[in-house]
C-alpha cells in the first residue's frame, strides 16, 4: 500500500518469505506490505488457542512468527478495504467495471438495464424497472414493477415492491421495501428488515428484524 500507515504492517524475509513480526499502524515506516486477513491454517493451530477469549492477530501470531512457523504470501492484484458500508459499495462499482472489461457475458443486459449490472438467474425483475449502474441482486430476490435501482447491492431473498426508488444502499437478506420507498445516503438493512409503504430513509443503519414505520431523514442507527 502507498499509505501503510492506516494498517496492520507485515514484516519478513523477503527471500524466504518467513514473517519476523506485525507492527499496527505503524508511524515510523517499517514497509509497505499490509495485512490483508486473509489467513490459511493448519488445523493444529487449534492446539495454540486457550479456550478463553483469544486474540490471534495479537496472542497466536506473534508467538509463531517467534518460532518461524507463519509465512506470508504477497497478492498482487487489485486490493480494498470493505469493511464499511461505502467501502463496500464503492468495491462493488470496481468489481462491476472489471467484469464489464473482462467478462461481460456475466452481466445482464437489456433495454431496462444500465450496466454495469450483475443478476442472479434466479431473481424475478417486474415491468417497466430500471437497474443500474451498479447494480447487484441476489437469489430469489423480487423486484416489482417500476423499481429504480442504482448503485445498490440486493441480497437473496429480497423483496422490493412497486415504484420504489434505491440508491447507494445496500439490502440484507430476506428485507422488505414497500411501495413508493426512496432510500438513500448509503442506507444499510439488516437481515429481515421491513420498511413500510412510502418512507423515505436516508443514510440509516438498521439493525436485523426490525420492521421501520417511520421516516427517518438524517443517518443514525436503528438497534
Amino acid at each position: 500500500m502507498s499509505e501503510p500507515s492506516k494498517y496492520g504492517v507485515v514484516v519478513y524475509n523477503e527471500q524466504t518469505w518467513q514473517i519476523k513480526r506485525f507492527v499496527e499502524k505503524p508511524q515510523v515506516y517499517v514497509g509497505n506490505k499490509i495485512n490483508a486477513g486473509i489467513y490459511i491454517f493448519n488445523k493444529s493451530i487449534l492446539n495454540r488457542i486457550p479456550l478463553c477469549p483469544t486474540s490471534i492477530e495479537n496472542e497466536i501470531f506473534p508467538a509463531m512468527s517467534a518460532e518461524g512457523e507463519l509465512y506470508a504470501m504477497e497478492l498482487r492484484d487489485f486490493w480494498m478495504d470493505v469493511g464499511q458500508p461505502k467501502d463496500y459499495l464503492a468495491g462493488v462499482c470496481k468489481y462491476l467495471t472489471h467484469l464489464q472489461q473482462t467478462s461481460p457475458q456475466l452481466l445482464a443486459s437489456g433495454s431496462n438495464i444500465k450496466g454495469p449490472v450483475l443478476i442472479d438467474p434466479s431473481a424475478k425483475i417486474g415491468e417497466g424497472c430500471l437497474i443500474g449502474p451498479y447494480v447487484t441482486i441476489g437469489p430469489n430476490a423480487v423486484i416489482e414493477d417500476g423499481v429504480r435501482l442504482r448503485r445498490t447491492t440486493v441480497l437473496s431473498g429480497v423483496l422490493i415492491q412497486q415504484n420504489s426508488w434505491i440508491d447507494s444502499s445496500i439490502l440484507g437478506w430476506d428485507s422488505t421495501v414497500g411501495k413508493w420507498v426512496r432510500m438513500e445516503g448509503v442506507s444499510v438493512l439488516g437481515r429481515d428488515v421491513s420498511v413500510g409503504d412510502e418512507l423515505y430513509v436516508n443514510g440509516a443503519l438498521i439493525l436485523d428484524h426490525k420492521a421501520i414505520k417511520e421516516t427517518i431523514p438524517e443517518p443514525r442507527i436503528i438497534m
